[in-house]
């Protein structure tokens, strides 16, 4: 997809994902020891009150489910579906997040339904064959509350160069 052509305002589902206590011990235990994220008893007098998910399992899980979306969107054969060098789209490679942020705890059982909606479209001065769309994301949980948010930032090739 052309950075021209996407459109400002669509919201994507980018899928659910409920997370259990197994995951979030062993994803703690590899990428962020923290004793309230892999000591049950730890967790219980800590501020949380019990076991959360570590910030970056949450956005971690986003960053599955939103690839596996790209993939399974791609046409069947091109490089994404593949393993070819190429993402599904253009939209794969990023300059990096802003305004990231953990709203809530993530508990075992808690569900978050993530999405994302595209709200700007920024050009490049320096480069006339690529624009930039933010995206805003979010992770709401099972009551409806905002748990996990960020502004996403995707690089997209241009049809058209200024």
């Amino acid at each position: 997809m052309f950075w021209e052509d996407v459109p400002l305002g669509e919201e994507v589902s980018v899928g659910s994902w409920t997370f259990t206590q197994d995951e979030i011990i062993a994803f703690a235990k590899k990428y962020d020891p923290q004793p309230f994220h892999i000591d049950l008893e730890a967790a219980k007098t800590h501020e949380f009150g019990g076991s959360v998910a570590s910030g970056f399992h949450v956005g971690s899980i986003w960053m599955k489910l939103m690839v596996e979306n790209r993939i399974k969107a791609a046409p069947k054969g091109h490089a994404a579906t593949s393993g070819g060098a190429k993402p599904a789209s253009s939209a794969g490679v990023s300059p990096g997040f802003k305004k990231m942020r953990w709203h809530l705890p993530v508990r075992p059982g808690d569900t978050l339904t993530y999405s994302s909606t595209s709200w700007r479209k920024i050009n490049m001065g320096s480069r006339k064959d690529i624009g930039i769309v933010q995206s805003k994301s979010v992770g709401i949980n099972q009551h409806g509350e905002v748990a996990f948010s960020f502004i996403g930032q995707g690089i997209y090739p241009k049809r058209v160069q200024d």
